[in-house]
C-alpha cells in the first residue's frame, strides 16, 4: 500500500476539523471588504463606498442567512453543519465575530472618514451644529417637503404596535400630555422617497469660514428637530433611532402554485412587512424601558439587539460616491472594445445596414473570449444580440436571463426581434433574489411583445448564462453560442469581472439547443457533448477531472489545478480535493468569498493553497484549469462549487479550446496568483493574511495589471 493510501484510509477526510463553518467564512469575506474602506491606500470616496458595501452586505446577510438559522433553531432542527455546529452554535458564533467588525466599522467612519471628508470640504453635519441661518432653511424644507409625508403612529391600548418594514428607519418618540401628566409612546417612520443626506444649497454651504465641496444633514435628524409638529400641544420628551431587519427570502411551495408568476407576486406584495425582525439596530442612548419594548413587540431577544455608536445605516454613505470629485476616486476606467471586434461599427450605423454580420464574420474566424470589465459588454456581447435582432439572416434567439437591467439595449433587442418575426425564448428566472419584482415587470413587457418567456424549472434556479443564435447562412444553418460567467446587465458588467465565450462551434451550439430544449420542454437529457451541466453530469464530471490529476500524479506524472471562483462549499469535492493534495496534485485556489477547505493542513491539504483577490471590480468569474499531464484543459461557467450550483440549480461549463484562449485564461491565472496588493492568504487556522510587496519588489494588483494588458492589446 502507498504511503497516500495508508494517509488516505487513516484519516476520515469527512471529519468536521477539516471544514470552516459556511457563515462565519462568509463574515471573513465581509471582513475583508470592509478592509478596502479602512485602507488608507483606497480613495476616499471609495473607502466610503466600501464601508456602504459592508451594510449592504450584511443587510442581506441577516435577511437570508441569519433568518434561515433562527429558522430552524424555532423547528428544532439540530443536524449539524460539516464543520460540526447546530444553528444555535451558528447564530452564537456569528454574533461573536460580527459585532466586534459592526463596532470597527462605525468608529472608522466617524473617527477616520467623517474627519477626512470634513478636511476635503465634505461635511456632514449634525443638525446641533449647524448655523442659524442653515437651520431656519432645513425648517422651511421640513415643512414643505417633508412634513406632508410623515405619520406619526400612537402606541396605546387602542392602537396597537405598527407593522414596520424592513430595513425602515425609525424614530421612537416618546410625549407627554401636559394637562395629564401622561406619557405615550409613538413612532415616526423616517421617509425613504426622499435622499438620505439633505443638502444644503450653494449660498449656505459655508462652514468653519469657507465655502466647500458639500454640505447637509441627515434627514432623520431633520425629522427628530422637528417633531413639535408632528406632536402639537405635547412635550417631546426623548426620541431614539431604530432601525429593524426582517425576514426577506421568499419561500415559494413550487408544486402547489399554479401559476409561479402570481405566486411570486403575491409574496412579493408581502415581502417588506411579512417576515419576522431578525435584527435591531438601536443607538446607545435609548433607554431600557423603550429597548425592551421593542424587544417584545417584535418578539426578540438581546442577542438580536445591535447597538450602535454613530449613524446607522452606513449603506447610504454610496450616495457620495456620485460627487464629482475625480481625485477622491479610483481613476477612470473606460472598457477597451475587444482588438477583432474593433473595426466594427457602433450601433448607430450598424443599424444602416442591411446585413450587419460583421460580429458573426469575427466568430467565425476563431472562438472569441471577452473579459468584462476590462473589455466591454456593449461592444460585444450586447452587440452580439443587437446585431442578431437587426439581421434579417438570423431565424432564432434563445437566452437565459437572470438578473439584467429592464432598460437595456438587450431586452429592447429582444422585444424587436420577436415583433419583426424571429423565434425568440427568454428563460427569466423569477426566484433572482432581490430581483424578482425587476424580473417580472420586463419579463412581462416581453411575452407581450411576443417573445416565448419561461420561467424555470420546478425545484431548480436557472442560473446559467447562455445564448443561442440560429442563422441562415446559404443552405446551411449555423448556430452562434455565448457562454459566460456573468449576468446580462450592462451596468454590473462595469463593476464585476466576468469571461464569455462566442462561438460557432458545432458541438456547442448542439449542446446549448439541447439545454434549452430541456428548460422550455420536456427534455431527459443527461448527457452533453462538452458542457458540464448542472444537476445532470457536472459533479460527476468536476469530480473525475480532480481525480485524473489523482491518477497522474500516482503513475509518476504531473497533477496541476488551479481553480477561480466566488465561493467553494461542496463537502464532496472538498474531500476529493484532499484527496488529490494526499496524492500530490499541487492545488492553487483563488476564492474570492466563501471558502469551507482547510488548507495547508499536513497529511491532508499541505498542497492546498487558497487566496481570495478583493478589489475595485469584484471577482466574479469562474475559471477551472486542469493540467492533464501537459493537455491543459481549462472551464468557464456560471458555477461555483456550492451544493447549490451543482444539485439545486441550472448551471452550464464550457472547456474553452482554442489554445491561444487557453493561454489567455492561464495568464489571468498567475496575475491572480502573483497578486501582492489585492490578494489575502487563507491560513489553515482560518485567518486570512494580506500580501505585501517584500522589499524592493514592485506591487502587483490583479486588476491594475489587466487594466494595463488590455491597453496595450
Amino acid at each position: 500500500m502507498t504511503k497516500s493510501k495508508e494517509i488516505a484510509k487513516a484519516i476520515n477526510l469527512s471529519d468536521s476539523q477539516y471544514y470552516f463553518n459556511r457563515e462565519l467564512s462568509w463574515l471573513e469575506f465581509n471582513r475583508r471588504v470592509l478592509h478596502e474602506a479602512l485602507d488608507s491606500r483606497t480613495p476616499l470616496l471609495e473607502r466610503l463606498k466600501f464601508a456602504a458595501i459592508f451594510s449592504s452586505n450584511l443587510d442581506e446577510f441577516f435577511m437570508v442567512r441569519v433568518a434561515i438559522l433562527k429558522d430552524q433553531v424555532q423547528a428544532g432542527v439540530s443536524q449539524r453543519t460539516p464543520d460540526g455546529r447546530t444553528p444555535q452554535e451558528q447564530l452564537e458564533a456569528i454574533a461573536q465575530l460580527l459585532r466586534p467588525m459592526v463596532i470597527e466599522q462605525h468608529h472608522l467612519f466617524e473617527k477616520v472618514l467623517r474627519p477626512e471628508m470634513a478636511f476635503h470640504g465634505i461635511y456632514l453635519l449634525n443638525y446641533k451644529d449647524i448655523s442659524s441661518e442653515q437651520r431656519s432653511y432645513l425648517q422651511d424644507l421640513f415643512k414643505q417637503r417633508i412634513f406632508p409625508v410623515l405619520t406619526p403612529l400612537a402606541v396605546d391600548p387602542s392602537h396597537p404596535f405598527p407593522l414596520m418594514a424592513n430595513l425602515s428607519l425609525n424614530l421612537a418618540v416618546v410625549v407627554k400630555d401636559p394637562a395629564t401628566g401622561e406619557e405615550k409612546f409613538a413612532r415616526v417612520k423616517v421617509p425613504n422617497i426622499l435622499p438620505r443626506f439633505i443638502e444644503l444649497p450653494k449660498q449656505l454651504q459655508q462652514h468653519n469660514g469657507k465655502s466647500n465641496q458639500w454640505i447637509g444633514v441627515p434627514i432623520e435628524q431633520v425629522v427628530a428637530h422637528n417633531l413639535e409638529a408632528l406632536f402639537p400641544g405635547m412635550i417631546i420628551k426623548e426620541y431614539h433611532l431604530f432601525r429593524l431587519t426582517r425576514k426577506a427570502d421568499i419561500a415559494v411551495v413550487e408544486d402547489e402554485a399554479d401559476d409561479l408568476l402570481l405566486a411570486i407576486q403575491q409574496e412579493l406584495r408581502g415581502r417588506h412587512f411579512r417576515g419576522s425582525v431578525v435584527r435591531l439596530e438601536i443607538q446607545p442612548s435609548m433607554p431600557k424601558s423603550v429597548r425592551q419594548m421593542l424587544i417584545e413587540e417584535m418578539e426578540l431577544t438581546e442577542g438580536d439587539v445591535y447597538e450602535i455608536d454613530g449613524l446607522l445605516n452606513l449603506k447610504d454613505l454610496m450616495s457620495f460616491l456620485a460627487l464629482p470629485l475625480p481625485e477622491l476616486k479610483d481613476p477612470p476606467w473606460t472598457p477597451v472594445i475587444p482588438p477583432r471586434l474593433r473595426h466594427l461599427n457602433q450601433a448607430s450605423k450598424i443599424a444602416q445596414l442591411d446585413d450587419p454580420e460583421d460580429i458573426f464574420s469575427a466568430i467565425r474566424q476563431n472562438d472569441l473570449l471577452v473579459y468584462h470589465p476590462y473589455e466591454s459588454f456593449t461592444a460585444s456581447v450586447e452587440q452580439f444580440i443587437v446585431q442578431a435582432a437587426r439581421d434579417r439572416h438570423v431565424l432564432a434567439i434563445k437566452m437565459t436571463l437572470y438578473r439584467t437591467s429592464g432598460d437595456s439595449e438587450i431586452v429592447s433587442s429582444l422585444i424587436a426581434a420577436a415583433e419583426s418575426g424571429k423565434q425568440v425564448a427568454a428563460l427569466v428566472e423569477l426566484k433572482a433574489r432581490f430581483d424578482e419584482e425587476n424580473n417580472i415587470t420586463w419579463a412581462q413587457k416581453l411575452e407581450k411583445s411576443g417573445v416565448h418567456v419561461v420561467y424555470g424549472l420546478v425545484g431548480l434556479k436557472t442560473h446559467t448564462k447562455i445564448v443561442l443564435i440560429v442563422r441562415q447562412e446559404g443552405e446551411d444553418i449555423r448556430r452562434y453560442v455565448h457562454i459566460g460567467t456573468g449576468n446580462y446587465n450592462p451596468k454590473t458588467a462595469k463593476l464585476y469581472t466576468d469571461i464569455g465565450l462566442l462561438s460557432c462551434r458545432e458541438d456547442l451550439g448542439a449542446d446549448l439547443t439541447d439545454l434549452f430544449n430541456y428548460l422550455t420542454g420536456y427534455s431527459c437529457q443527461h448527457s452533453y457533448r462538452k458542457l458540464l451541466v448542472s444537476p445532470v453530469s457536472m459533479r460527476d464530471r468536476i469530480i473525475a477531472l480532480i481525480r485524473r490529476e489523482i491518477e497522474h500524479c500516482k503513475n509518476g506524472k504531473t497533477g496541476r489545478i488551479i481553480a477561480k471562483m466566488n465561493s467553494l462549499v461542496d463537502p464532496q469535492i472538498i474531500a476529493t480535493l484532499y484527496e488529490a493534495s494526499q496524492a500530490g496534485v499541487q492545488i492553487d485556489l483563488i476564492i474570492r468569498g466563501i471558502c469551507c477547505l482547510r488548507p495547508e493542513v499536513p497529511e491532508v491539504s499541505e498542497n492546498i493553497h487558497v487566496i481570495s483577490v478583493i478589489g475595485r471590480f469584484l471577482e466574479h468569474s469562474r475559471i477551472f484549469h486542469f493540467h492533464n499531464n501537459g493537455h491543459n484543459e481549462v472551464y468557464i461557467g456560471s458555477a461555483d462549487w456550492m451544493p447549490r450550483n451543482l444539485d439545486r440549480r441550472v448551471e452550464a461549463v464550457t472547456p474553452v479550446e482554442d489554445p491561444q484562449l487557453v493561454q489567455t485564461l492561464q495568464k489571468i491565472l498567475e496575475i491572480s496568483l502573483a497578486d501582492n496588493r489585492q490578494a489575502w492568504e487563507l491560513k489553515s487556522d482560518g485567518s486570512y493574511v494580506q500580501r505585501h510587496p517584500a522589499k524592493n519588489e514592485p506591487e502587483r494588483s490583479t486588476q491594475n495589471i489587466l487594466m494595463e494588458m488590455t491597453l496595450k492589446s
